[in-house]
């Protein structure tokens, strides 16, 4: 595509229904020269067709046969299982490469690819590599957890979730440094990887039943100045709210004591809109 040209699209705004995207646009997404702008533009991706131009980019072009045919497999899934389960398929076509210098360079280059959903795939691999403790999923996704692009980051958090919900006492010990991360984003995945319930993820029965566990993580951003992590906090406290009404109204009611922090005043309205809503009925 002519370079002038991709520099327009991506200035573009990105439509909202998929019948809407200009072929241009939909070619250089399925090409991985574009990253999303919108739900739309994600969902409209062609997985085999992008499958085609990662392994070349990333000098793997052996592997596509296997790839794009687990890619055909996934066609109707929902698009979460299908970047899971091509985030599995990289990690099984990586792994039966010879070299171990060779495979670390690929997944470098499928981890920094132009594309967000390549690199959401990326984000995947290690959730299937079974030979990693959690300690070292926690460290895998942080790269993830900055990425510029939104879609990336939320597939950061979701790629070690499963494996947290397994060991959550140590994973909730583990993710405690991260809210004192001077990143933004690090701070917002170890609440995101963290909710109780999730609007496209599984929930974590332990922390519906008990969200005390998980107040060390929570606490410290109370007052956070970024907006990012403030609705974070505000959506924990609203899945919790859901299961256990009583301790969320107490943390909230605490939290507003002697608060003049506006940044406060926002995560608590957030956190209590469910209850809100249940007491106006």
């Amino acid at each position: 595509m002519n370079p002038k040209r991709l520099a327009a699209l991506r200035a573009r705004t990105g439509a909202s229904r998929m019948a809407d995207i200009p072929d241009d646009v939909r070619r250089a997404l399925n090409a991985g020269l574009l990253e999303t702008v919108t739900l739309a533009e994600w969902l409209a991706i062609d997985h085999v067709a992008l499958v085609g131009a990662a392994v070349r980019d990333c000098g793997v072009e052996s592997l596509a046969p296997e790839l794009q045919r687990q890619a055909r497999a996934l066609v109707g899934a929902g698009v979460t299982r299908r970047v899971r389960g091509m985030g599995a398929a990289w990690h099984g076509a990586l792994a039966g490469l010879p070299r171990a210098a060779e495979r670390a360079r690929a997944f470098r280059a499928l981890a920094t690819h132009p594309s967000d959903l390549v690199r959401a795939w990326a984000a995947y691999v290690h959730t299937a590599d079974m030979s990693l403790d959690l300690a070292a999923r926690l460290e895998a996704a942080r790269p993830f957890a900055r990425d510029g692009g939104m879609s990336v980051r939320e597939c950061a958090w979701d790629s070690f979730r499963p494996h947290l919900a397994q060991d959550l006492e140590r994973g909730l010990a583990l993710l405690e440094p991260w809210v004192h991360d001077d990143e933004a984003t690090i701070r917002r995945c170890a609440i995101e990887g963290t909710r109780p319930r999730g609007v496209w993820t599984q929930h974590l029965p332990a922390l519906k039943e008990d969200p005390q566990q998980a107040l060390a993580l929570l606490e410290p951003l109370r007052a956070d100045p970024s907006r990012y992590v403030q609705n974070a906090v505000a959506n924990w406290l609203n899945d919790a709210s859901k299961s256990q009404p009583d301790w969320t109204r107490a943390v909230c009611e605490r939290w507003m004591k002697n608060t003049q922090s506006q940044e406060t005043h926002y995560i608590v309205r957030r956190a209590l809109r469910t209850l809100r809503k249940q007491d106006s009925e």
